[in-house]
């Protein structure tokens, strides 16, 4: 894998995402040109991850850089790319990378039509902004996406991420709604369910709830990376109806709002649990029928 040559960077904006990837392209002996950002925590992150880079309009940012970092939210992506093509700050040969993971290069169109590369890359960690994201991205892996067909362009995308010292995964165009939306089920829904596991503990009276989750967790998400459905435990891939049953009553009476999501893991828990063999044919219609009845 070919090394890109030294770029003169610009990034777009100076948020968390943007203001730690162009700290990383930076380490990896690119220059970062230019960002933009006008909000206080902006100026502050790039006072602290980009120091001495001018903060500029993303039109000047854009004019100045051979690889133009996009690190915008998603609903405001497509936006800023047609205007900077309107603009004329793009230009031939000029790399336009976006960090959304609910796009595939589509979205860089009217950068490709300058006769700029397109390319996307997201990096699937969640960031602070902070100096230690440097260390995570590291370890992280990021979702790579280029022009089908163009092998050279998934070349340069790849060979940027491995000179941040991440993992480069090809995630084509087509897989990108897909990747996103398993990506956000995963991480997002985690949080809320452990959040939610957390505050039912601490409204029983149980001290320290993270002391007692995090072991426990950490083991669960382990064993599931390993082992995926065969890693299922519980009253539901045991069979136990009547312990589900007593969940069921503890949550009418301390959590009525966590019925609903409780159930549907439940279900999802069932049929996995059945489809692999661990949860007995037997006993999976008492685990359904305790799932779904209603209390009287």
């Amino acid at each position: 894998m070919s090394r890109p040559a030294r770029l003169g960077v610009g990034v777009v904006s100076a948020g968390r995402v943007g203001a730690v990837m162009g700290a990383a392209l930076a380490r990896a002996g690119h220059a970062v040109v230019a960002a933009s950002g006008v909000s206080r925590d902006s100026v502050r992150r790039a006072e602290d991850l980009l120091p001495g880079v001018p903060l500029l309009p993303p039109d000047e940012v854009v004019s100045k850089a051979d690889l133009v970092l996009l690190a915008l939210p998603d609903d405001a992506l497509e936006g800023m790319v047609r205007g900077l093509a309107a603009a004329g700050t793009l230009r031939p040969g000029q790399i336009v990378v976006h960090t959304s993971g609910a796009y595939g290069v589509d979205v860089l169109q009217p950068a490709a039509d300058h006769g700029a590369l397109p390319l996307a890359l997201h990096p699937v960690m969640t960031f602070t902004g902070r100096a230690e994201d440097l260390d995570r991205l590291v370890a992280c892996s990021v979702g790579v996406t280029a022009q089908d067909g163009d092998e050279a362009a998934w070349n340069v995308g790849e060979a940027l991420v491995v000179e941040m010292g991440s993992d480069p995964i090809r995630v084509p165009s087509s897989a990108r709604p897909a990747y996103h939306t398993a990506l956000a089920h995963a991480s997002n829904h985690l949080i809320t369910l452990v959040a939610d596991a957390a505050d039912l503990l601490r409204q029983s009276g149980v001290g320290n709830p993270e002391r007692l989750l995090g072991p426990l967790l950490s083991a669960a998400l382990d064993n599931s990376l390993r082992h995926g459905d065969r890693a299922l435990t519980g009253p539901v891939a045991r069979g136990d109806a009547g312990t589900v049953r007593k969940h069921l009553n503890v949550l009418r009476d301390n959590a009525p709002e966590l019925l609903p999501s409780y159930r549907e893991m439940a279900r999802r828990t069932a049929r996995r649990a059945t489809d692999s063999g661990l949860l007995r044919g037997d006993l999976a219609p008492d685990v359904f029928q305790a799932i779904d009845e209603e209390h009287e």
